[in-house]
């Protein structure tokens, strides 16, 4: 069984009922209510996880008994996987394979569409992805035996496709930048995207794909407001870092797309034009958006999180986002769930159209190299 939420009161178990973290309307009035503020973490609740039949609650609390949680150290979980190389099969996110080094992200975004996955973990989508990290530590190595097969046809490898590739615990790791050491030995193109400023550590071996046409880089930049910044996305760098780092790569030759993403009406989609066009300055050559999508327990740690810090505006933007899914928070469906329907969708693309093409015009985004590929067995390595 899962922990619910810390606290003194008197705790119990119960039935936990499938609807329970899967209806995105759901009411989780005890969790907001009691929330507080655990510092540098973007959810402040553990919702159940919704695999398991049973799941540890808090049924009463203890008025002025009760503590904020301590604050606790990330805890970083080695992964064995089999593979690495993921085909995705989903038409709207733009790649046809992925690798994801971590699984979990400490950069703590109370949005983020990953959460759910570490339900599959036996682990809440809550705290827990936030503060128990999967490493996959022999990530450069699996990639090598699988790219090396002789029936591997190379197409563009993302970074990462789930959690940031980047984040904070691969200054240490260095698990990342030993898959790129691998991709350029065998001259492989490969896609980045990320919210940190760590992939300039990496400019060098960047610097040296772009020799063969092998990278592009996507930066994520969600807002420019700091004061927001550090509410959402506590643990990411900010706005003006990321622009920086659009700037220094871009510099460099390499293609650099901004994605606005996610935009979250009533919070963040007025600075939509500000966005791209300081990112247009910076170098950037394109820019992607993606409408906020709060998919199963991720709709209850978004809730929780937006009425703690903006209680004023919170039944607004969630109203907002529920307008533009079909009256549900979150939404699955192929062609839609991506950029929302209706009209205040509309309104959000027309905004983001308009404003790209206003300041980046219509520059060509360039496709990644898969004829520079040396096969092991090939002649072009057996020149070596």
């Amino acid at each position: 069984m899962r922990k619910h939420e810390a606290g003194k009161g008197k705790k119990k178990a119960v039935d936990q009922k499938a609807s329970d973290v899967r209806d995105p309307d759901n009411d989780w009035s005890a969790d907001r209510q009691k929330t507080v503020l655990i510092n540098g973490r973007g959810a402040q609740i553990n919702p159940a996880n919704r695999f398991h039949k049973q799941s540890l609650v808090q049924q009463e609390f203890e008025g002025l008994d009760e503590e904020p949680e301590p604050q606790v150290q990330t805890e970083f979980i080695p992964e064995r996987p089999g593979k690495m190389i993921n085909e995705v099969r989903s038409p709207d996110v733009g790649m046809e394979f992925s690798a994801n080094p971590y699984q979990g992200c400490e950069h703590g975004c109370a949005y983020c569409y990953a959460r759910t996955t570490h339900a599959y973990w036996g682990l809440s989508p809550g705290l827990d992805f936030e503060r128990k990290i999967l490493f996959k530590q022999d990530a450069a190595t699996l990639i090598e035996k699988e790219i090396r097969h002789p029936a591997w046809q190379p197409r563009p490898i993302v970074l990462s496709g789930n959690t940031d590739c980047y984040q904070p615990v691969e200054r240490k790791l260095r698990i990342t930048r030993s898959i790129l050491e691998v991709l350029l030995r065998y001259r492989h193109p490969v896609g980045l995207i990320t919210k940190n400023s760590l992939i300039l550590r990496d400019l060098d071996l960047l610097t040296e794909l772009h020799q063969y046409g092998l990278v592009q880089v996507n930066i994520s930049i969600t807002t420019l407001k700091e004061s927001l910044r550090r509410k959402m996305e506590p643990r990411t760098a900010s706005g003006r870092r990321r622009l920086e780092t659009v700037h220094a790569i871009s510099q460099a030759g390499i293609p650099v797309n901004v994605m606005v993403a996610p935009v979250i009406p009533g919070l963040n989609a007025e600075e939509i034009p500000a966005i791209i066009q300081q990112s247009a300055e910076a170098g950037a050559r394109t820019a992607s958006m993606i409408l906020v999508r709060l998919n199963a327990e991720v709709a209850s740690i978004f809730e929780n999180w937006i009425r703690y810090h903006y209680p004023d505006r919170a039944d607004k933007v969630l109203n907002l986002i529920r307008e533009t899914h079909g009256g549900s928070l979150g939404d699955s469906r192929f062609g839609t769930r991506m950029k929302g329907e209706g009209a205040i969708a509309q309104t959000i693309r027309g905004l983001f159209n308009q404003s790209r093409k206003r300041f980046m015009g219509e520059q060509h985004w360039p496709k990644l190299n898969t004829e520079a590929f040396l096969r092991p067995h090939g002649k072009q390595l057996g020149l070596f």
